[in-house]
Formats: structure tokens, sequence, C-alpha cells
């Protein structure tokens, strides 16, 4: 019998803005003819992957595939949080002809990447050695914020998945408590993502110009960044100064929450793109202010992630480990 169907798998790492593939070798976790395709440009998941397959020349639809989203993925029916994409599990499998087909959160690839991370892709921001077997937690300000974990046990490393990023913001300053003010008069509800993503250094933008009285252009958040990185400007850099402050509040929290004594790490695209700026700043003070823990959040390693495309590493993985360590319900 002819065979119809590639022995590599496809993974994807899928956000609001982009899609991220890759083929890998069966069994294998290393990424290769790794190709982003921007979100708006396809109609549906199914024509991104067939887009995909056709711009790196792939003669063969594979057999298996793994796809990492951002939002829950538990039930059949799946409709991504931050664009406009919505489809059916068996309906792609079978529109695919796939022999396998795993769907699982984002985050909880971007769990399971970090076991299999090389040190060279992790930068360390304080703190001591992690606690060998305890949990991890994972944040990632990008498109959203998405928040995860990693429990280590002898049949081996479940995802715990998470909608973290949708918890309630709560202000640990007087300054925070009027950016908190000014969001409630545009949300009924202010989460930590409003605040700490792409959108949230806009929303800080506008919250900190308007605090300090200053007219202040609609920025993107790549020019908020270039602005006080590049160009020193006062109110940006307050910007990314309140951004990090909070991201190290956040971080503390879902490290007590967890009791990620086995680090913390910080993934997405932001982050990385602002290292020097990022190491330097009040994040790690107040990831370890939680009063009568100090000591115990002071022991506690924190990293940033820069190694390339971490969900590509975890989709792979959860595909090589047959799919029962993803941290999800099977349907």
């Amino acid at each position: 019998m002819i065979d119809t169907r590639s022995r590599s798998s496809l993974v994807a790492d899928i956000g609001g803005t982009n899609a991220r593939f890759a083929l890998v070798e069966p069994g294998g976790l290393n990424p290769t003819r790794v190709l982003t395709l921007a979100v708006d440009d396809h109609s549906s998941i199914e024509a991104a992957i067939r887009a995909y397959l056709e711009r790196v020349g792939a003669q063969l639809m594979p057999r298996q595939v793994c796809l990492a989203i951002a939002c829950p993925t538990t039930r059949d029916r799946i409709s991504m949080t931050n664009n406009g994409w919505s489809f059916s599990r068996i309906e792609l499998q079978s529109a695919l002809g796939l022999e396998r087909l795993e769907i699982i959160n984002d985050y909880a690839a971007q769990a399971h990447a970090i076991p299999n991370l090389d040190t060279d892709g992790l930068v360390q921001v304080g703190g001591g050695d992690a606690f060998a077997g305890q949990p991890l937690a994972m944040l990632g300000p990008g498109t959203g914020l998405g928040v995860g974990g990693l429990v280590l046990s002898e049949q081996g490393a479940v995802a715990v998945v998470t909608e973290g990023g949708h918890v309630d913001f709560a202000p640990a300053n007087e300054l925070e408590v009027d950016i908190l003010r000014y969001l409630w008069r545009h949300h009924e509800h202010v989460s930590v993502e409003r605040l700490l993503s792409g959108m949230g250094l806009v929303n800080l933008h506008q919250a900190l110009a308007e605090i300090r009285g200053q007219s202040a252009d609609e920025l993107t958040p790549a020019q908020i960044s270039s602005n006080a990185l590049d160009c020193g400007d006062s109110l940006c850099l307050e910007v990314l100064e309140c951004f990090c402050a909070m991201l190290g509040s956040v971080a503390g929290n879902t490290a007590l929450t967890l009791g990620a004594q086995g680090g913390v790490y910080i993934t997405g695209g932001i982050i990385p793109r602002m290292l020097d700026f990022f190491t330097n700043s009040q994040f790690r003070a107040r990831f370890e202010s939680k009063g009568r823990f100090r000591d115990y959040m002071a022991a506690i390693p924190t990293y940033v992630v820069t190694a390339e495309h971490p969900g590509l590493i975890g989709s792979a993985a959860v595909l090589k480990n047959n799919g029962l360590m993803a941290g999800q319900s099977e349907e």
C-alpha cells in the first residue's frame, strides 16, 4: 500500500495575532521548517494549516498534529479568545484526515517545554536554586497574558492549565489605585491581562497620561517600548516601569498559589525584547514583597525564557509523551 501520510508531525503555537507552525520528526523535540503566519490572513485554522504545508513544500499531510492555542481547550467546539477562529476538533481531525489530533492550551505547551530547554535559553533574574521536584509556574505577557504551571511526579510532568490572566487586578500602591480607577471607567472587570499584555501597555500609557495631566498620542505597544528604550520618553518609561512592577506582583501571587518553588518562568514576546530594562526594574522586588512570606519568595528563582519556539517544543513533547500528561481532558 502506498503511504499517503508524512512521518513527520505538525506542531503549532497559536496566539491572538500569529500562528507559528513547524514539523518534527517522530519522537523528536526539534522544530524544523518553522513559519509564522498572521491569523488575520487566514479564514480558519484548517486554512492556515494547509497554507503552512503548501508554503514549506510539504507534499503529504502529517499523521499527527498538536495545536497549542490561547484559549480553553476541554470541549469539542473551541473558540479562540483573542481572534475570530472557531472550530470543532472532531470536524478538524476529519477534514484533515488525521490519525491523531492533540489540542492543548498554549500554556500547557509552555509548561511542557521548560524541562526540555537548554540553560542557554534561560536568563535568571533573582532568587536561588530551584527546588528539585517542586512545581513550576509560567507567565507570558503577549497578545494576552498566559498563566500555567507544571507539577512533577514519578509518572511524568502534568501541566496545570489555568485562565489566570483573567483574575482581578489588585493595586499595590496609590498610583496603581488611580490606574485601576481609570480602567474601571472603561471596563466592568479589570483583569491582570488588561494591564500585562500588549493592550496592557496601551492601557497603561493612556491611564498614566491622564493621571499626569499630559496629552499623549495613541501609540502601539511597539511604539511605547521604542519610545521608552530608544528615545527615553519619560511617560513611556513610566509605562514600562509600572508594567514590570505589576508583573512582579502577579508572578509572586502565582508562585504562592502554585507553591512554585521549582521556579517561575516568564515567557511571551514582550519581556525578552526589553531584557536589560526588565532585569533592572522593580519586578523582583515586587515578586518578593509578600509580607511574612518574603523569605519564602526570595528563595524562588525567576527566569526569562529567551529560547526560540518554546510553545512548539512543548507541543512536540506532548506528542512524544502520547499526550497523557498534557493536563487536558479527553473528549
